[in-house]
C-alpha cells in the first residue's frame, strides 16, 4: 500500500524501525536510570526535600504568587503584543510607502534586539521618565521588552502567513470588485490565520517562559524567582527547579492544547460551502462597509 506523500515500509522497513524503537526506548530507560542513581546517591530524592512541595506554605507564600505573576506578565504581553504584530504585518504589505518603510524600521529594529535588553531598556526609561513606583516596575518593564519584540516577530509571522496564501484569492477578490481592505479583512485574513495558528502558539510559549528573565535581571517575582526564594528557606534547590520546570510544561501543554482544539475548530468551520459570491453580493458588501452594518444592501 502506498501514500500519496511515501511508501508504506515493507516487512524489512517495519523490522528496522521495531529495532530502533526498542533500542531507543532501551537507551532512554539507561539515561533515566542513571539521572535516578546520581540524584539518589546524591540525596536529592531524600523525603526532607520534597516533603514541602505536599504542604501549603510552599505553594501559597512562594509558587502559586510567583505562578500568578508570570501569568500576569504573559497574558498582558499577548494581549498587546497579537494586535500590534497584526497591524504591522499588515502595516509592511501596505502600497503607500510612508506606511510600510516605517513599519519595516520598527519590525527590524525590535526583532534584532536580545528580549532581556529591551526589559532592561524599559526598566531605566520607567524608572528616570515615569512616575511609575518601584514595586510595579518590573513588571512593567518585562511586559514592555516582552511586547516590543513578540510584536516584531509575530509581524512577520503575520506578514508570512498572509504571503503563503495563493494569489488566485486576492486577484479573485479584485476582478469582482473587492477593495484591499475588504480583500484583506474578508478574504486574506480569515484564511491566515489557521496557517499562522501553530506560529503564533510557539511565539505565546515563548512569551510565557520568557517571563523568567524579568526574575533573573530586575527582580520580578515571577514564578522562578520565587522557586529561589522557596529553595533559599527549604534548601531543596534541586527539587524545587523540578517542580518548577514541571508547573512550565504543564502550563505550556495546555496552551498547545488549547490551540491544537482552536485550530481544528476553525478549520471545521471555514469549510467552503459551495457558494459563488455574485455581483449582487459584492454590493451588500460595499454598502455594509459604508453604511456600517451588512444589513443595507441594494435592493435586488
Amino acid at each position: 500500500m502506498t501514500s500519496v506523500l511515501y511508501d508504506a515500509p515493507g516487512p524489512r522497513a517495519k523490522r528496522r524501525n521495531v529495532i530502533l524503537s526498542v533500542v531507543f526506548i532501551a537507551a532512554l530507560a539507561l539515561v533515566l536510570w542513571w539521572v535516578y542513581r546520581t540524584m539518589d546517591e546524591k540525596g536529592q530524592l531524600d523525603w526532607a526535600l520534597w516533603k514541602p512541595f505536599t504542604e501549603s506554605e510552599a505553594w501559597t507564600t512562594y509558587l502559586l504568587p510567583g505562578l500568578a505573576d508570570t501569568l500576569k506578565a504573559a497574558a498582558l504581553s499577548m494581549v498587546i503584543a497579537l494586535p500590534l504584530g497584526a497591524i504591522l504585518g499588515i502595516a509592511r504589505m501596505s502600497d503607500h510607502k510612508w506606511v510600510r518603510v516605517p513599519a519595516s524600521v520598527v519590525v527590524e529594529f525590535f526583532r534584532a534586539i536580545p528580549v532581556l535588553l529591551l526589559m532592561l531598556f524599559a526598566n531605566e526609561f520607567f524608572a528616570r521618565s515615569t512616575d511609575v513606583t518601584s514595586a510595579d516596575r518590573p513588571l512593567y518593564a518585562v511586559v514592555t521588552g516582552l511586547v516590543l519584540y513578540n510584536a516584531s516577530v509575530l509581524a512577520e509571522v503575520v506578514r508570512a502567513g498572509i504571503l503563503s496564501l495563493p494569489k488566485g484569492q486576492g486577484e479573485a477578490a479584485q476582478a469582482i470588485g473587492l477593495r484591499k481592505s475588504q480583500i484583506m479583512s474578508n478574504i486574506l485574513l480569515p484564511q491566515a490565520v489557521t496557517v499562522m495558528l501553530p506560529a503564533i502558539v510557539s511565539q505565546l510559549v515563548v512569551i510565557v517562559k520568557d517571563t523568567a528573565l524579568g526574575g533573573v535581571m530586575l527582580g520580578f517575582t515571577e514564578l522562578l524567582n520565587s522557586r529561589g526564594t522557596l529553595a533559599a528557606n527549604y534548601a531543596n534547590v534541586v527539587p524545587s527547579f523540578i517542580v518548577v520546570a514541571v508547573i512550565f510544561i504543564v502550563l505550556n501543554f495546555l496552551l498547545t492544547s488549547f490551540a491544537s482544539w482552536l485550530e481544528g475548530r476553525l478549520r471545521r468551520s471555514k469549510r467552503g460551502t459551495g457558494a459563488v459570491l455574485g455581483a449582487e453580493d459584492v454590493d451588500d458588501l460595499n454598502a455594509a462597509e459604508v453604511g456600517g452594518t451588512f444589513g443595507t444592501g441594494a435592493d435586488k
